[in-house]
């Protein structure tokens, strides 16, 4: 580690200890050149999978995405946010364990579906309508745009009597 006072390279660690659940390392180190003392924080960096689509898109996994899923599907259930929170923490930790470059999508669909089971049995019902649901809006939206940037072709008269 270099020295943020004198760029030196040589420095020793004086203190360690963890912090924010045992998640990361506080660690307090001098310069052996100047003396002056630091602390640096150590956090483990664990990349998640890309998701691959039905129609063979790569994407990076987005957790917000994941989130929102779910807060969709328990909205108005009795599920505290913790529970949630514990749900995507370890659905993203089976995603890990994989130890898979990309994963389906079909696959976190699965592991959603089992921690739904475990929280609320309802939520497994309203997941599959919420996305059905939000497919068929976003197939109308596009339908509309291209009514909308088509020109009519048909002509309407009216003849009165």
């Amino acid at each position: 580690m270099h020295c943020p006072f004198c760029f030196a390279v040589d420095t020793k660690v004086i203190d360690s200890r963890l912090v924010g659940e045992g998640s990361s390392v506080r660690r307090r180190r001098q310069c052996l050149v100047c003396n002056e003392r630091f602390t640096t924080f150590e956090v483990a960096e664990l990349v998640m999978p890309r998701v691959v689509k039905s129609n063979d898109v790569r994407e990076p996994f987005n957790e917000e995405k994941l989130r929102s899923g779910m807060l969709r599907a328990l909205e108005k259930r009795p599920v505290s946010s913790d529970d949630v929170e514990m749900a995507i923490n370890h659905i993203k930790s089976q995603l890990r364990a994989t130890g898979e470059r990309e994963v389906p999508s079909k696959m976190i669909g699965n592991l959603v579906m089992e921690q739904l089971k475990k929280l609320d049995k309802v939520a497994i019902s309203v997941l599959p309508l919420s996305t059905a649901v939000s497919k068929i809006s976003k197939n109308l939206a596009k339908r509309s745009r291209a009514w909308r940037t088509k020109p009519c072709r048909t002509s309407i008269t009216w003849r009165g009597r």
